[in-house]
């Protein structure tokens, strides 16, 4: 275990936390409920946003960017979007500032400064989004439009924790618009399949795809589509949401285009998008006592090179091999570093890259050398082996792929064995507070039992899974008929 970081048994809470803190992740910043994103972090998201931008534009998206404030008015313009999101916004109210004239070197809110209209920090961008649309569409001409943008969101959280919960957050946004129902709903499908494919082909992470129940859904949408991630600690985290718009936000700002047979119709719409949260539940996901783990896919350096020597003779021996190996494996896309910091010991820096999640470690001593060898440990299961150095680039490229594999095979079962089908409610809180995970149960359908099982048990309906079983049964709460089992689980 990495000194100084917690147990997961013992504290899963703190430990989360003391390894985004200590694998120079994120800190917490003098601005209450917002974080500083260290460079190690920000090196992270940088690499899911290059593999999510690319699969947006393979798909047909490009890039935009819209204000960060929003009037008030066009925020309050389609009132379940409104609604849902007054309690979390940040309001500007005033302009500027001055000097208090009772505080020397004081500054004070310029009461002559109020704004004609209040402007949110936008908690979302539907609002702005689609008021813009209106003045891009005309006719079946201009649609689809297809936008993407990579912003920062506010919204104000009285509890927050590190990635998973801050009043500033960053993610993308995508707001699409469309002549058809159809259109917009296959859109909606279309892009929860690339988050789907994103959590875990590059993340390693398996999820469950389905749909929000009323209650859960995005405030302003028909259907809200969203991937459920299990973690470590058996509670639910939702990756992603993908939301079908139906005709809402088009109808509050007046959208229409002129169809081909000259007619007036509304646009259909969508809008989707992922956080930094993902960062959470990558760390949720594959982390250990002794630190981070990141799937290599997603590793700003791959391979870390640590020479061990005695004389100034065999470092620069050492040192010409390493910058051979990392020239080679830099043909091959894998990222090297050779940590050669005169003021750290070897085993200081073992367990510094340890803690940072580095996927492969490589070890050369002068008796390597002399042996034609090099000690390779893997950071997923802590495990060394020595290799011939003549075999050494085939070797890391094949074990980064093993690596990533292993990490989604280890997840995929820790999920299978956390998954548990009940048939009473006696059953569903006994897994709740024993085993903890995804729990599938028959519900009746109804808004009220849904409240009702989440008040009782803390427990929410994370999703209608997507190709669901239909099977006949009775809810376990109201013993009411239903037609499928749906997934429960506590979550973050």
């Amino acid at each position: 275990m990495a000194q100084g970081i917690t147990k997961r048994e013992e504290d899963y809470s703190k430990w989360y936390n003391d390894i985004v803190v200590q694998a120079d992740l994120a800190d917490h910043s003098s601005v209450r409920g917002c974080m500083v994103i260290k460079p190690h972090g920000y090196a992270i998201w940088e690499n899911m946003q290059h593999v999510l931008d690319k699969m947006f534009k393979d798909t047909g998206h490009v890039n935009a960017y819209f204000p960060l404030f929003i009037p008030k008015s066009l925020f309050e313009a389609e009132e379940k979007n409104a609604e849902g999101f007054a309690k979390e916004c940040a309001v500007v109210t005033h302009y500027r500032l001055k000097t208090d004239p009772k505080n020397a070197g004081k500054l004070i809110v310029d009461p002559e400064a109020k704004l004609e209209e209040e402007l949110i920090v936008r908690p979302t961008s539907e609002a702005i989004i689609w008021n813009t649309y209106k003045g891009w569409i005309e006719s079946y001409r201009d649609l689809p439009i297809l936008v993407n943008q990579w912003a920062n969101v506010v919204r104000w959280e009285m509890r927050t924790r590190l990635f998973l919960r801050t009043s500033e957050f960053l993610w993308q946004e995508g707001h699409t618009a469309h002549a058809t129902k159809e259109e917009a709903i296959e859109e909606t499908e279309k892009m929860l399949e690339v988050y789907a494919d994103f959590v875990e082909n590059w993340m390693a992470v398996p999820v469950v795809k389905g749909k929000k129940t009323a209650n859960e859904r995005f405030a302003g949408a028909d259907e809200t589509y969203c991937i459920e991630a299990l973690m470590q600690d058996g509670k639910a985290l939702q990756a992603g949401t993908s939301h079908f718009l139906g005709q809402n936000f088009a109808k509050a700002f007046d959208v229409k285009y002129v169809t081909k047979e000259n007619k007036q119709e509304y646009v259909w719409a969508t809008s989707w998008g992922v956080s930094t949260r993902l960062m959470g539940a990558l760390i949720m996901s594959h982390s250990d006592d002794n630190g981070l783990i990141i799937p290599p896919k997603l590793a700003p350096t791959h391979v870390v090179i640590v020479p061990i020597h005695k004389t100034e003779e065999g470092l620069a021996k050492i040192t010409d091999l390493a910058n051979t190996i990392k020239n080679n494996l830099k043909q091959k896309n894998i990222s090297v570093k050779y940590d050669n910091r005169d003021s750290y010991r070897p085993g200081f820096k073992f367990a510094e890259h340890e803690l940072k999640g580095v996927p492969v470690r490589v070890a050369i001593g002068e008796r390597d050398l002399a042996n034609g060898t090099v000690e390779v440990a893997r950071r997923d299961n802590l495990t060394k082996e020595v290799i011939s150095i003549s075999e050494i680039e085939t070797y890391i490229e094949k074990l980064l792929v093993d690596i990533q594999s292993n990490l989604f095979e280890r997840a995929k079962a820790r999920q299978a064995n956390l998954t548990t089908h009940v048939n009473t409610f006696e059953e569903f809180k006994k897994t709740l507070d024993e085993k903890t995970g995804f729990v599938y149960a028959h519900w009746d359908g109804t808004p009220e039992t849904e409240e009702k099982i989440k008040e009782e048990t803390k427990a929410t309906i994370r999703c209608i899974p997507l190709n669901n079983l239909q099977e006949a049964g009775v809810c376990i709460y109201s013993g009411k008929p239903s037609t499928q089992k749906v997934l429960f689980a506590r979550a973050y």
